[in-house]
Formats: structure tokens, sequence, C-alpha cells
């Protein structure tokens, strides 16, 4: 590879390197959001190790790509091949670490919504009207997507307050506001007129997968220009590491 070539390689990598340091920035955001936020659904599911886990597998993986990212820069800048040279091979690992993952979550959706729907049901079970993060977050949920429950209204007939109450009691937060004519609340338990409460049809599982269905180009298209950042990542790493045959240290910044 001719001189020019390689300098052109050398800041090819860098670049790409910097957009793979603030794809981990994203990453490690998202997953601080997902755990910190009092109105995302993960909210609602705190109750679930297995969700915890994921938000604290995010803000892991973002971190180590913003490492990853960094080594890259420094090695690509400073052409050092055994920076280059684990770069490569971390940048390998994510890439099977998120075959694998996906394989999994593809293969194993019936079980985590199985998952879901247990951790969900028993939040509406003890629902009471307190103002909690959790029922805040779920009202959330169920007045913004216009749903009620998660398969449907049927799920708060177990609410522990609807069932010891003397009233016709329902959940504020997914009465259908069109069909409603008394005042209007958008949290706690509202006083119904008759037995047929006048709330949303939909469960919010529906709502959910509504809104997967509609944003899945995004998703996708995020996932594959992650994926396309990291295959040319690669193959300039490897491509700048052999054609690298000697290594000067004087280059490197000394503190």
């Amino acid at each position: 590879m001719g001189k020019g070539c390689l300098t052109v390689t050398k800041y090819l990598l860098f670049l790409f390197n910097l957009i793979f340091f603030l794809c981990g920035v994203v990453i490690m955001g998202f997953g601080l959001w997902l755990l910190l936020d009092n109105q995302s659904f993960i909210v609602v599911l705190s109750n679930s190790t297995s969700v915890k886990a994921a938000c604290y597998i995010l803000i892991g993986v973002g971190a180590f790509s913003m490492l990853m990212g960094f080594l890259g820069c420094l090695g690509a800048i400073y052409e050092i091949r055994c920076l280059l040279g684990l770069y490569f091979t971390c940048l390998l690992l994510i890439v099977i670490a998120q075959v694998v993952a996906g394989a999994l979550i593809y293969f194993q959706k019936e079980t985590l919504n199985e998952k879901v729907s247990k951790v969900v049901a028993q939040v509406l079970d003890n629902y009471s009207g307190n103002n909690s993060t959790t029922e805040q977050a779920w009202d959330f949920i169920q007045r913004n997507m216009e749903c009620c429950g998660w398969s449907s209204r049927l799920d708060w007939s177990g609410n522990e307050v609807i069932v010891n109450s003397s009233q016709l009691l329902f959940p504020c937060s997914c009465q259908n506001i069109s069909a409603f004519t008394g005042n209007f609340s958008d949290s706690s338990f509202c006083e119904a007129q008759t037995p047929d409460w006048p709330v949303y049809d939909t469960g919010c599982a529906a709502s959910v997968e509504s809104w997967l269905h509609t944003n899945l180009g995004v998703v996708l298209g995020i996932c594959l220009g992650v994926a396309l950042i990291e295959l040319v990542g690669m193959i300039l790493s490897i491509c700048l590491c052999r054609n690298i045959h000697k290594e000067d240290y004087t280059k490197v910044p000394k503190y």
C-alpha cells in the first residue's frame, strides 16, 4: 500500500472510530435513560431482574464501545499495531455478541412476552392510586397510548382497590375521554356510572406492538448503520495493521 493510501486509510479509520465512540455515547445514554427515567416503560418493569440487567448491559456496552473507539483513534493516528489488533479483536467480539443477543431475543420472544405480562399483571393488581413512580409510569403509558391493561381492560379485574370498593371504580388513566362525561382525571381511580367502564378497549400490549411495527424501519436502520460502521472499522483496522511495518513510538505524546 502506498504512503498516500496508508494516510487516507489512517484518517478514515480515525473518522470511523470517532463515529463508533459517539455510538457508544448514544448506547450508554439510552441505557441510563431507561434506568433513570421516571416515565419510561422500564419503570413499570422495575421489579424484573432481567430488565434491570438489560439496562446495565446497555450501559456496559456503551462504555466499552467508547473505550474501543478511543483505542482505535489512538492506534490509527499514532500507527500502533498492538492497539489496532486489540481494537479489531474487540470489535469482532462485539459483533459476535450482537448476533448472539439478537438471536436470543428472536427465539425467546414468547418467553420474554410471558415474563413482561406477569410483571405488568402484578403492577396492575397492586395499583393503589398513590402516584408512586411505577404507577405514574403506567398512567403515562395508558394515557398516551390510549390503551387499558396489558392484554385488555379485564387485566384490572384483579386489582385490590377495585375489588374491595363498594363503588364502581376504574383507572382514570385509561378512560376514553370521548365516552366519559364526568370530571376528568389522568391518575388514580374514577367512579363509573354503570358497570360498563368508559375506557379504551385496546390493551397496551397491542399498542406497544403497533408502535414497534410503525418504527421498525427506524430500528432496523439504526442496527444496520451500527453494523456497517463496525464492519468498515474492522476492514480499515486490519488493512492499516498489515501495512504498518515499523512502529514509531516517538509519535506518542508522553505525559
